[in-house]
């Protein structure tokens, strides 16, 4: 999987969900936004997998399946209206991958946004759905109003998980403000 360049969060993110996700598999976008990892998911499982992307706003949801049927890959798409916090209503299967992009909608009401309880209540769900070796990529965001409180409560979830059955990293670029998005990883070791 090559990478253009890994300027943001983002990028970062792509790089290493290409470096794990294969066709046939099974993922989540937990907050699928304007469609974009949603898309980049659908690409890399293709079409013997399967993604399922959730959003509370039914606006993201439209961009979302306006973009993955211009590329030709709603097929192996399933879009959810419904918060992240609820993953474990929707999905029983175990994934490879669970993306989450926490803040708000790009162009959408600022004032809908990701909350700590319910990403934190995602993230647990999402990690007992991984399968050994899967990941969770999470872009933080903190500028906006209640990011920052969001990311110390994310950062304290990954923290107390067992060394045993999970890595986690940080990712940050020192070379930003100390306000730019980062990357969160979680790795569910092979058992």
């Amino acid at each position: 999987m090559k990478t253009e360049n890994l300027r943001s969060a983002v990028s970062l993110s792509h790089f290493f969900l290409g470096e794990r996700v294969e066709p046939g598999d099974r993922v989540a976008d937990a907050t699928c936004g304007n469609g974009h990892d949603t898309l980049f998911l659908a690409r890399l499982v293709g079409p013997g997998g399967k993604v399922w992307a959730f959003d509370v706003q039914e606006k993201a949801l439209v961009k979302t399946r306006l973009l993955l049927d211009e590329a030709g890959c709603l097929a192996q798409a399933e879009l959810v209206t419904a918060s992240h916090e609820r993953l474990a209503e929707f999905l029983r299967e175990p994934l490879k991958a669970v993306v989450f992009n926490l803040g708000y909608l790009p162009g959408g009401d600022r004032s809908i946004i990701t909350r700590p309880e319910q990403t934190l209540a995602a993230l647990d769900q999402a990690s007992h759905l991984l399968l050994s070796g899967g990941i969770i990529t999470v872009c933080i965001y903190t500028s906006h109003p209640g990011g920052a409180e969001e990311g110390e409560a994310v950062e304290r979830w990954a923290a107390g998980l067992a060394t045993e059955a999970y890595n986690v990293w940080v990712s940050c670029q020192f070379n930003r403000p100390s306000s730019a998005p980062y990357v969160l990883l979680v790795e569910k070791v092979h058992t």
